[in-house]
């Protein structure tokens, strides 16, 4: 499975931002999609996931009301969109793909297989 993200760049706070990610590769549709951020010298943090054939999503507290996930089956799209940045949300923005399992935590770095590069947002005051 690749992943590759989009979307990311320099924004003011308050603005609204949507990143992509691109999934190529996958071979089913029982699949768990993430978006996690990671600022400097900061853990890599969860944020969204998104189960791929029930459309069933679920947020990090820190995020709820602002970020909303979805995706596009056909064109093997997940997204998040971004609303109401501020400066603290200023990370490089990470996609990550799972098969589903019921014994994995899908709200951690560790329950996913497979993850994007990356794209920086940038959120200036």
């Amino acid at each position: 499975v690749q992943l590759v993200e989009s979307g990311g760049g320099l924004v003011q706070a308050g603005d609204s931002l949507r990143l992509s990610c691109q999934v190529s590769g996958r071979t089913s549709s029982s699949y768990v999609m993430g978006w996690f951020r990671q600022a400097p010298g900061e853990e890599r943090e969860f944020l969204a996931r998104i189960q791929w054939r029930e459309g069933m999503w679920v947020y990090a507290d820190s995020v709820k009301g602002r970020f909303f996930i979805s995706r596009d089956s056909i064109k093997d799209m997940v997204y998040l969109q971004m609303n109401n940045l501020i400066p603290e949300d200023t990370a490089v923005y990470y996609c990550a793909a799972a098969s589903w399992d019921l014994r994995r935590n899908y709200n951690n770095i560790g329950g996913y297989d497979y993850w994007g590069q990356g794209t920086q947002v940038t959120v200036s005051s």
